[in-house]
């Protein structure tokens, strides 16, 4: 049954899918349209922030392996790196499954593949396992990492183009908050069990897989299929998007801001047991901080989404770079002093920095596709038709740059391990950082800000 507005889901083959949808319509989103998108990005927020917990999940449990794992720091930073690696190299699949699937049939299936990385870790993490084994089933965890782009370009499709950098904000910002949960529960593993049950970690979110996979299946949506493009089939948008120099630019940006916060999210704990190995000579005294900068970093993605809806999207990820920047600056000179303060203090800004930054790239995606149909229709385009090229562009997009973007968490990890590899200290790294940041300030600037840029 559905109402003239074609609102209600109506069943379709054993699926939940809407007959209609148009978030540009301003009076369609006023009466339904809203609390539809509303519920589905609730519910996709759930789903993805548990991936990201699965996703994250080595970067607590390496604090568990004590001498009788018998790995070295240089070994626990590949243990990390893995599950990133993984997880960006599924995000493009994971992309083309919602317009493959839809996004609810994708969102439960995505779910229930997070049962397998749980399963495993749960199953093999006893001393004695070998190191191969231990890489196999971390690299296996990258399946959490895949969530977030099939997350992304659901909603994407879901919202106006007035809210989309906040509605990604929110989407990616709650998504990003299954780092600090899962730091937390191993913290309070830690505390209460000891490190000696690192099991009792992924056993926790086993129920709330299910739990997830469950609501996505009686409460989210499919949206129709939008009408393809006469010769674009859509395995072309992936290709179309590459070849767009554009697409690089972001992409490369999104290496610096959300590369960052996984990358750091991931290793924090470790950098700290080995940097100021005499203050943190237990698996709880580093795991009691590890939480606080994701924490921070995934909270203010939204606020990150809201100032680029409003000033613009390269100003404020000029600014976040420039920031981070500085931010990089004070834990170099923090690191080569032993500040633990002032250690701590620039590496939280970091975080928080980064959390503004993936907020205002992401909406750097459909702003861009969104100027391009604008120009399509003024040029006597079909308005439908550009709209549909831009929604399945800008979808390709955000699998493109997530991609891409995830594997800077694998470079921050790899940099943490030569630098401690080679000088026991993180110094080497974090100058590497630097001239990261500042790389791509100019790169913003030269693409988006300088005069003539718009052209």
């Amino acid at each position: 049954m559905t109402t003239a507005l074609g609102t209600r889901p109506a069943r379709t083959a054993g699926a939940r899918t809407l007959t209609h949808w148009d978030p540009e319509d301003r009076e369609f989103w006023e009466r339904t349209g809203a609390r539809t998108a509303r519920r589905n990005l609730i519910l996709s927020v759930l789903s993805e922030h548990i991936g990201f917990s699965v996703w994250s999940l080595w970067s607590v449990l390496v604090l568990f392996l004590g001498p009788e794992y018998h790995i070295d720091p240089a070994g626990k930073f590949t243990l990390t790196a893995l599950p990133t690696a993984l997880g960006g190299l599924l995000r493009l699949p994971y992309t083309y499954a919602v317009a493959r699937f839809g996004g609810r049939t994708w969102t439960v299936a995505s779910a229930l593949l997070l049962l397998i990385p749980t399963g495993l870790a749960a199953l093999v993490l006893t001393p004695g396992v070998s190191y191969g084994t231990l890489l196999a089933v971390a690299c296996v965890a990258g399946v959490g990492g895949g969530n977030f782009a099939s997350s992304m370009a659901n909603i994407n499709s879901f919202y106006p183009h007035r809210l989309k950098g906040w509605a990604l904000g929110i989407n990616a910002g709650g998504g990003n908050l299954g780092v600090p949960a899962v730091q937390l529960l191993g913290l309070l593993v830690l505390a209460t069990a000891g490190a000696a049950h690192p099991r009792l970690l992924p056993l926790i979110y086993l129920p709330l897989i299910l739990a997830a996979a469950t609501l996505a299946w009686r409460r989210m949506d499919n949206l129709p299929t939008a009408p393809r493009e006469p010769g674009a089939p859509a395995d072309r948008s992936l290709r179309e998007v590459a070849r767009d120099p554009y697409g690089w630019a972001v992409s490369t940006l999104y290496i610096g801001t959300f590369g960052s916060f996984i990358g750091f999210g991931f290793a924090f704990g470790q950098v700290l047991q080995v940097q100021f190995h005499d203050r943190f000579d237990t698996p709880v005294k580093a795991a009691a901080l590890t939480f606080l900068g994701p924490l921070l970093g995934s909270l203010l993605r939204p606020v990150g989404g809201r100032l680029a809806d409003r000033w613009g999207g390269p100003w404020v990820t000029l600014a976040t770079f420039v920031a981070m920047g500085a931010g990089t600056a004070v834990v170099l000179a923090a690191s080569r002093a032993g500040s633990l303060p002032l250690f701590l203090s620039g590496f939280i800004a970091l975080f928080v920095l980064s959390g503004i930054g993936n907020g205002s790239t992401y909406k750097m995606i459909p702003a861009h596709y969104e100027g391009r149909a604008r120009l399509a229709v003024a040029d006597g385009a079909d308005p439908a038709a550009a709209e549909a090229t831009a929604r399945r562009l800008t979808a390709a997009l955000i699998g493109l740059a997530g991609a891409i973007g995830a594997f800077g968490g694998v470079l921050v990890n790899l940099a943490f391990r030569q630098s401690f590899l080679g000088s026991g200290t993180g110094d080497d790294a974090y100058l590497a950082f630097l001239v990261a940041y500042l790389c791509c300030s100019a790169l913003t600037w030269a693409v988006w800000l300088r005069p003539g840029a718009r052209r």
